[in-house]
């Protein structure tokens, strides 16, 4: 066997690679090793890139979270509202002698409230039974004790009512006022130094923008969170319970939300991620899913001033029944105008157009009239005559324009105080 093939075996008979091989191999460790080394330095200077840190974020000794991470630092920001805010939501009781209710069966319907099964027929003189019959939230909006709520949670004036905080803690709640036109009401439990929510400018939110609603769902589920964004602004809805009841609440200027709303989270807080109130949980759209409405912090606020300056909350009040006008109105009655409010008395004798007495009557309005215009703001779907004169004050003289018998003219009306 020739000396050079010889020298590529081991003693030992094993294989032996050729030189070539063999430096090809060395030369493809050495730049695998200078690569990996390059590409931790290229890693080092690449994080320290503003528009990365950006993107993925970093604590304080420089370690990259992952983008996993950065969605939770998202969610976080309903979890601190949430903590912030829980504590300042309560749970409201409604109780009351079912032995003395002739036939209980009073759901809030289209309301956020939350009512039991109805009761049989009570015997005459039986003994007093006082148990829950309903339940709603709030939220303190002051830290001696007073707590901003719905209406309709508290408008039963043979019933009782309490609050239950979120450590458990119950107080006698006592009605303080209610709000004769908008559907709000204000209760004073005895308390210092109670958590309190803040009140935020209503007119700044934005559609799609994502909000936080706590309450007390189903009456039993205290302090129950769900999310969602703002759907909607500016509506206007007719609120009543789906019980078949007549009575009936026209709100302007609602907010509507996709947030999921529970019976029982009436009176409940609707909050922006920055844990302020921009609403109040009111009603639901029982022919739709996720249609829930709030009412405008705004109005809670200034609901909330009046009574903490007068000791009631005052509204100002005109006196008239009215249609808002739209294109499909207009043509149906041949109206003469396709915007506007059209004072229209209703189908019973107890719905006149103009209330006897009245600012109204006082100021010469007549069934039929349309009121186009309010100190020259014009009145129309977008701005409607309730919303208009949520701008004034009892004791304003208003100019109203008005449409009648072909022709239009101006009344003067001082606006008066709502019962």
């Amino acid at each position: 066997m020739p000396d050079d093939i010889h020298d590529n075996y081991h003693e030992a008979g094993e294989h032996k690679a050729p030189l070539g091989s063999r430096v090809l191999a060395a030369a493809i460790i050495i730049s695998l090793i200078f690569g990996a080394f390059g590409g931790v330095l290229g890693a080092l200077y690449f994080a320290k890139l503003p528009s990365v840190q950006k993107i993925f974020g970093s604590n304080s000794a420089g370690t990259q979270f992952s983008v996993q991470q950065g969605v939770y630092k998202e969610d976080s920001a309903v979890i601190d509202v949430v903590k912030k805010d829980s504590p300042a939501v309560v749970s409201i009781i409604i109780s009351k002698d079912i032995s003395q209710l002739p036939n209980f069966n009073n759901g809030f319907g289209q309301f956020f409230g939350f009512s039991f099964p109805g009761q049989a027929q009570p015997p005459q003189n039986a003994t007093p039974n006082i148990q829950q019959v309903g339940a709603g939230s709030g939220f303190f909006v002051s830290s001696d004790g007073l707590i901003l709520t719905n209406k309709h949670v508290v408008s039963d004036p043979q019933a009782s009512y309490t609050v239950t905080t979120t450590d458990g803690k119950t107080y006698p709640a006592k009605v303080m006022a209610q709000d004769p036109v908008n559907d709000l009401a204000i209760l004073k439990v005895d308390v210092q130094n109670a958590p309190t929510l803040s009140l935020v400018d209503s007119n700044q939110i934005q559609i799609g923008q994502q909000v936080v609603a706590i309450g007390n769902s189903l009456g039993q589920y205290q302090n129950t969170v769900t999310t969602g964004v703002v759907s909607g602004i500016g509506r206007s809805i007719r609120a009543g319970d789906s019980g078949g009841g007549t009575q009936t609440e026209q709100l302007e200027g609602v907010i509507q939300t996709d947030a999921a709303i529970n019976p029982g989270n009436s009176g409940g807080p609707l909050l922006n991620l920055a844990g302020q109130v921009i609403g109040i949980n009111t009603a639901i759209d029982q022919q739709g899913q996720l249609v829930g409405f709030a009412l405008p912090a705004n109005d809670a606020a200034k609901a909330l001033a009046s009574y903490q300056k007068d000791g009631r909350i005052v509204r100002p009040f005109l006196g008239v029944r009215y249609l808002m006008i739209d294109q499909a109105l207009a043509d149906q009655l041949k109206l003469g105008r396709d915007y506007g409010a059209l004072v229209s008395a209703g189908p019973n004798s107890n719905q006149p157009a103009v209330l006897p007495g009245s600012p109204a009557e006082k100021a010469g309005l007549q069934n039929n009239d349309i009121i186009l215009a309010i100190n020259g703001h014009r009145v129309d779907q977008n701005n409607t005559l309730a919303k208009e004169l949520k701008n004034y004050n009892v004791g304003d003289t208003l100019a109203l324009t008005i449409y009648r018998s072909g022709g239009e003219k101006t009344l003067n009306i001082t606006v008066g105080e709502a019962k």
